[in-house]
């Protein structure tokens, strides 16, 4: 593990190569799972806040879900907010261009910058975050639908970590990504 701040990261968010290729998955993520994607509290007042604006964008089935269940709900696992499904399992916030799924919440915000690209859950991934009493740990998720987004990793040399900079930088701050980047060149020099 890598320590920066109250964070431990895994060796594995530094090492393996990642670079989302949604040309060949299709975004397929935002369909694949148990549940919806998980919500921070300040995220459902955010996403509140702006819906009328994220509604703009979403499709036919997702505003009818919309209506009439909400945008969240609270898994039956483990109790925690996520975003309401639509019976194919895509989020209810889902909606395909070209082929491909696509977040409403990311083209609303792209459209109108209200200041929030996605649920952080969603723009961290491949990287998933459990808080432990004072710490964070950040882990690498592995998932055989993102074998395309390895590979052009590894291609283009771009680290699980550089790719997921922005979501980073968002949730813990610019000084604390220089920092995570000073440790990474000191671990893959003692290599």
């Amino acid at each position: 593990m890598i320590k920066v701040d109250n964070c431990l990261i895994s060796e594995d968010v530094i090492e393996k190569s990642f670079a989302c290729n949604v040309s060949a998955c299709k975004g397929v993520c935002c369909i694949e799972g148990d549940a919806g994607a998980p919500l921070e509290k300040e995220e459902i007042a955010i996403i509140s806040q702006n819906l009328d604006t994220i509604k703009t964008e979403m499709d036919e089935t997702g505003l009818a879900l919309l209506n009439e269940e909400g945008f969240s709900e609270k898994d039956p696992f483990d109790q925690m907010d996520v975003t309401t499904c639509k019976e194919n399992k895509e989020c209810v916030f889902v909606v395909r261009k070209g082929g491909i799924l696509n977040c409403a919440i990311e083209i609303a915000n792209k459209k109108n910058d209200f200041g929030f690209p996605k649920p952080i859950s969603c723009h961290l991934y491949p990287i998933r975050i459990d808080k432990y009493s004072e710490y964070y740990a950040l882990n690498y998720h592995r998932w055989s639908i993102c074998a395309d987004a390895c590979t052009k990793g590894a291609a283009e040399d771009i680290k699980v970590y550089q790719f997921a900079q922005h979501a980073l930088e968002r949730k813990f701050g610019e000084q604390w990504y220089r920092d995570l980047e000073k440790a990474a060149k000191k671990y893959f020099n003692k290599k």
